[in-house]
């Protein structure tokens, strides 16, 4: 799968490159702690950390960064960005817009007072026919104080333009620095082709299996780990030669 990112010549050394989930890990998991101890086990019990799918969600796709710092003064958001003059004329050039709240009336993330942020794209996502871009929340991410709303986007036909990312702002108190580089949505490239479905019953094998397999699992750590999880293109080298950024592209150009 080639990924292929473009943005107006202008901004080429200006703004970050989205880069491999896997290389925008949250610095709170890389230093949490592998054991912790359990009051309800009365002993230490693996955190997380040694969890490979909780892990591998957290790495999947690549992450958009946010393009320049912004700060967050108790719902006063600003930022000291200027950017050169832009060959696309309709091109953004904040960081950070709004949607009217009304748009998600009727939906769970509506009230009153809520904010609608919506994160401006500086760079635009083609995909390989029959693919589309699945845009979530960065997974596992609850620190952050926005929640970002899923989208899936035909990004193998809709890729002229960048893609925006609306998302709820949870924290009203919060202030702060949301920095440069911040990953601001997860993406994962997903077919189009529609699943088929089969459902079925153990037979006397797969229950000698599952039965097998319960048992490993319970007779100690890592067997998923050692015997059942798929290696990862960016688990022991670089995942980058998936992308392409054309260095002279424009912004609006196919």
């Amino acid at each position: 799968m080639r990924v292929i990112f473009r943005c107006d010549p202008a901004l080429k050394d200006l703004i970050p490159r989205p880069v491999p989930a896997r290389q925008a890990l949250p610095d709170w998991l890389r230093a949490m702690p592998r054991h912790a101890f359990s009051d309800i086990h009365g002993e230490d019990v693996r955190t997380v950390k040694h969890c490979p799918p909780f892990v591998d969600a957290m790495s999947q796709g690549f992450t958009i960064p946010l393009p320049c710092d912004v700060i967050v003064d108790r719902g006063r958001l600003s930022w000291d960005w200027t950017i050169p003059p832009l060959t696309a004329g309709h091109h953004p050039r904040a960081p950070i817009s709004f949607h009217a709240a009304a748009q998600v009336e009727g939906t769970p993330f509506h009230t009153a007072d809520q904010v609608i942020v919506k994160f401006n794209s500086f760079w635009t996502i083609e995909l390989e026919p029959g693919w589309s871009l699945f845009a979530t929340h960065p997974v596992n991410r609850a620190d952050l104080p926005f929640r970002l709303l899923s989208g899936l986007v035909d990004a193998d036909r809709f890729h002229d333009v960048g893609i925006l990312f609306p998302a709820v702002w949870l924290d009203p108190g919060f202030s702060g620095t949301l920095p440069r580089g911040l990953p601001i949505a997860q993406c994962l490239a997903v077919p189009r082709e529609a699943l088929t479905y089969e459902f079925a019953t153990f037979d006397v094998a797969a229950s000698r299996r599952y039965d097998e397999t319960a048992h490993d699992l319970l007779s100690g750590p890592g067997v998923y780990r050692r015997a059942f999880r798929a290696p990862r293109s960016g688990a022991e080298g670089s995942a980058e030669a998936a992308f392409e950024v054309p260095p002279e592209s424009g912004g609006t150009q196919p």
